[in-house]
C-alpha cells in the first residue's frame, strides 16, 4: 500500500471511529442509566472562606449558597468500589479506584447541590467517562490510599496536563461514634446535599440527582501534610479545617437532567 492509499485509510478509519463514538454517546445519553457505587473510608476536610473567593469560578445561573455568610471549600478523599450500572453490570476497568474532590455548595431554585472544582481519580477509563458523559472536571492522579489500623494513609499526585500541579498527602482516622447530622446545623449544611450540577463546553448546564440514606458521620482527627488542591488563584487557608468522617455509603446517581 503506498503512502496515498494508507493515508486515505487511516483518515478513512479515524472518521468511522470518531462516528461510533458520537452515536455510542448520542445513544447513552438518551438511555435511563442508572448509576450504583459504594464510597469508602471518607473524609470531609472543610474550610471557610469568602464567597467573592469563589463566585467566580461557579456558573451565574447557580446560587452560591453559604452558612451564617460564609462559604465553604471542602476537599474530600474516599475510595470507591462495586461501581456498576442498573442491573449489576461493571465498569470493565473502572470498577474502583480511589478519588479525591474539591467542591463548594450551591442552588438552584429548589435544588441544594454541590459543584465540583475538580475531581481527580486513579482510573483514567473512570476520568474519560466522566468528562465526557457527566461534564465533570475530572483529571487522572496517581493515587495511593491504605489502612493501618482505623487510620487511612491517602496520597494523590496530579499526573493529567489539563489541571494545575495538585498534590495532597494526608492521615486521618474517626475519632468518635456516628451520628447523623441535624438539620439547621453546619454539618448538615456540608453534607447532605442530594444532586451534584455541571457545566459542558458550551455552557449548558446540568443536574444529577443523587440517592443515598443520611451520611453516617463520625468526629475525625487527620494531619494534611500536604495540600496544593485548591485552584492557584485562591488564597492558602491558614486555619485547621473542620474534619468530619464516613466509613461507607451506598450511592445511586442518576443520569443528567440539561436545565439551562
Amino acid at each position: 500500500m503506498n503512502a496515498v492509499h494508507n493515508q486515505t485509510w487511516w483518515g478513512f478509519a479515524l472518521r468511522q471511529v470518531f462516528a461510533f463514538e458520537n452515536h455510542l454517546r448520542a445513544h447513552l445519553m438518551q438511555l435511563p442509566l442508572t448509576m450504583y457505587q459504594e464510597w469508602h473510608q471518607l473524609l470531609f476536610a472543610h474550610w471557610p472562606v469568602p464567597p467573592e473567593m469563589l463566585r467566580p469560578h461557579i456558573p451565574a445561573a447557580l446560587r452560591l449558597e453559604t452558612f451564617d455568610g460564609v462559604a465553604w471549600i471542602g476537599v474530600v478523599p474516599f475510595h470507591m468500589r462495586n461501581i456498576h450500572l442498573h442491573g449489576g453490570i461493571p465498569l470493565i476497568g473502572a470498577h474502583a479506584f480511589a478519588e479525591l474532590n474539591v467542591r463548594t455548595y450551591v442552588r438552584h431554585g429548589d435544588h441544594a447541590g454541590v459543584w465540583f472544582f475538580s475531581l481527580d481519580a486513579a482510573s483514567r477509563l473512570a476520568v474519560w467517562g466522566a468528562r465526557r458523559f457527566f461534564h465533570l472536571p475530572y483529571f487522572y492522579a496517581d493515587m495511593h490510599t491504605h489502612r493501618e489500623g482505623e487510620t487511612v494513609v491517602y496520597r494523590s499526585q496530579r499526573r493529567d496536563a489539563r489541571g494545575h500541579p495538585a498534590r495532597f498527602v494526608a492521615t486521618y482516622a474517626p475519632s468518635g461514634a456516628p451520628f447523623q447530622a441535624t438539620p439547621g446545623t453546619l454539618e448538615h449544611f456540608l453534607t447532605e446535599r442530594y444532586c451534584l450540577f455541571a457545566a459542558d463546553n458550551h455552557g449548558r448546564l446540568y443536574r444529577g440527582d443523587i440517592r443515598h440514606t443520611p451520611w453516617p458521620l463520625q468526629p475525625a482527627t487527620a494531619t494534611i501534610s500536604e495540600n496544593s488542591m485548591w485552584l492557584p488563584e485562591w488564597q492558602r487557608p491558614t486555619q485547621a479545617p473542620l474534619l468530619h468522617y464516613a466509613e461507607q455509603l451506598h450511592v445511586e446517581i442518576l443520569p443528567l437532567v440539561r436545565i439551562s
